[in-house]
């Protein structure tokens, strides 16, 4: 059997997700066939996303998260690897999550699964079990953030083929003990309030203009970042050996990829960037699966990589 490993980074103050998936798919086909048209033409189209004059400011974009101190567990942890935590979950594992939220929040696969992955990681970060030399500190309030696509959000909207980074980063906080208290459903509501207002023209632009005035701030230790990588069409890249057989990132600290499955398009794969001493901590918590009665239920495979 003959294929290739790719490995590829781009920054993304070029491109986001499903640019450089855009990228890579048109380099891919390319390779097959070089006199083959490239299926979605590429557009710069920069100049749609230029801060405004004067820039203004209108939401607060989880700034307040990121800029509080997470307390000595974040010091403790620093000198530790960082491994990933590896979560297959099947569609029928997905679809027990959302039975357990209300059925009229309609809630997707990615919020009831950030939902529940933000909980896990939250009690092995912070809960009341948290252990080498982590903080018991279940009134820190951690964050999640997550980014949101809006090409077709703005006003007007982007062109199809827009390649640069068109994502706004939703974000929600909650003290830690309230989040472990709370239902699943009503953390799928947040997240689903915090997804509503970054899908809009107005935070967007309030975003751009954000980072024009400000640096980024480093996320401290209390922030977790999911990203969705399973509807980008990475697992269409053919360079001529076939599709991929696996689709993973790089080590981040408190980053969280939902990956596709190949060859199970309704399953989802997570993989999560621990410091060594919370990997057993979050792979037992990521196993627990409760049911409307409280039963706890396994989810079939975790690797700890």
């Amino acid at each position: 059997v003959r294929g290739l490993i790719l490995c590829a980074s781009i920054a993304h103050c070029l491109c986001d997700g499903i640019g450089s998936s855009q990228f890579l798919n048109a380099w891919a086909d390319a390779c097959r066939d070089p006199t083959s048209p490239l299926l979605v033409p590429p557009c710069w189209g920069r100049e749609a996303l230029k801060p405004r004059n004067p820039p203004r400011i209108e939401f607060s974009h989880g700034t307040e998260l990121a800029q509080q101190e997470a307390g000595s567990g974040g010091a403790a942890m620093a000198g530790e690897p960082l491994i990933h935590v590896w979560v297959t979950f099947e569609a029928e594992e997905l679809s027990r999550l959302k039975r357990r939220c209300i059925p009229a929040l309609n809630c997707t696969s990615f919020e009831v699964l950030a939902a529940h992955i933000w909980r896990c990681w939250a009690r092995a970060m912070f809960g009341a079990e948290a252990t080498n030399g982590r903080p018991k500190k279940e009134g820190q309030v951690v964050g999640l953030f997550f980014p949101a696509d809006v090409r077709s959000k703005l006003d007007p909207p982007l062109p199809v083929g827009f390649y640069g980074n068109a994502l706004s980063l939703a974000s929600m906080g909650r003290h830690c003990g309230v989040l472990l208290a709370e239902q699943i459903h009503q953390t799928v509501k947040g997240i689903q309030r915090a997804k509503d207002m970054a899908l809009s023209d107005a935070y967007a632009r309030s975003e751009i203009d954000l980072l024009a005035l400000h640096q980024p701030v480093d996320n401290p230790t209390s922030i977790l970042i999911v990203s969705q990588w399973y509807r980008l069409g990475l697992e269409r890249v053919d360079f001529g050996s076939g599709p991929p057989v696996l689709l993973s990132g790089s080590t981040v600290d408190h980053y969280c990829l939902l990956l596709p499955v190949l060859g199970k398009p309704k399953a989802m794969a997570i993989q999560v960037s621990v410091r060594e001493s919370m990997a057993d901590a979050l792979e037992c918590y990521l196993r627990e699966l409760d049911d409307a009665q409280g039963d706890e239920k396994p989810i079939p495979h975790v690797a700890v990589l």
